[in-house]
């Protein structure tokens, strides 16, 4: 733990500017009152007085101090013990790269703190945590529901006729993240992607019967969810869609068409 180890304090320095300070505040009490000030005089003391006067409560006040600090950290350690192991180990580990100072005023609030959930003891907030927690659908109800537009582009390389667009969407499922590639491709090498059609997957359709829909995932997806993209993408679009995991080296791929 990161408790800090006390040594014999140090005796009350007797200096110019304590003495220069305490003769200012006499002679301000007896200029307060003019009429009186023979009779607050005489019952001022000396400034040897003061100083040796100083030096005895300095230190009945230091070992007062200690025996406060002493059971204000006995009392949090108790409460720390008192905590499972796993959560104590915890505690002790974030207690020692904390930000705060090693008292046992800022040990037992931070033990309040965890207590009333203010503090996560797995994610301290003088830590950075990246967010990592994904949107998970884990049983959508349709296409838009599951995944979300992240990019798109024209693919093909020539005249808007021969031309279409390739739309980029993420999405999770409930076992990682996924990204899909949606394009249209020609079922007859003598058609055009030029329409006017208004049936549209995300704004993605052009063409209409000599068109299919290909989507492909990359990302770890299950057949569960490939069947799962296979449905709720076919029902998005009135052409036929084709879903297939992306290619990996050494790996063989699957698809099917719907």
């Amino acid at each position: 733990m990161r408790f800090r180890r006390w040594h014999r304090p140090e005796p009350y320095g007797d200096t110019s500017r304590k003495r220069a300070a305490f003769l200012r505040k006499q002679r301000l009490e007896r200029e307060a009152l003019p009429l009186f000030a023979d009779e607050i005089a005489a019952g001022q003391h000396g400034v040897d007085e003061e100083m040796a006067r100083r030096a005895v409560w300095w230190d009945e006040a230091e070992r007062a101090r200690r025996r406060m600090r002493a059971a204000s950290w006995r009392k949090a350690r108790t409460r720390l013990f008192a905590l499972p192991d796993a959560l104590r180990s915890t505690v002790r580990e974030i207690w020692r790269d904390c930000p705060y100072p090693a008292d046992p005023g800022y040990f037992a609030d931070l033990l309040h703190q965890i207590d009333v959930g203010r503090v996560d003891p797995h994610r301290p907030p003088w830590k950075f945590h990246p967010e990592l927690k994904a949107r998970m659908t884990p049983d959508p109800s349709s296409f838009d529901a599951a995944f979300r537009q992240i990019g798109q582009r024209k693919v093909g390389g020539g005249p808007k006729t021969t031309e279409a667009d390739e739309l980029l969407f993420c999405g999770n499922l409930g076992s990682g993240i996924l990204f899909l590639r949606s394009r249209v491709r020609l079922i007859e090498r003598h058609e055009s992607f030029y329409t006017s059609s208004g049936h549209r997957l995300r704004d993605s359709k052009v063409g209409s019967g000599g068109h299919f829909v290909e989507i492909e995932i990359t990302g770890d997806c299950s057949d569960a969810e490939l069947a799962t993209i296979e449905r709720i993408a076919q029902a998005a679009d009135t052409r036929p869609v084709a879903v297939r995991r992306a290619a990996r080296p050494g790996r063989m791929t699957s698809g099917r068409t719907a």
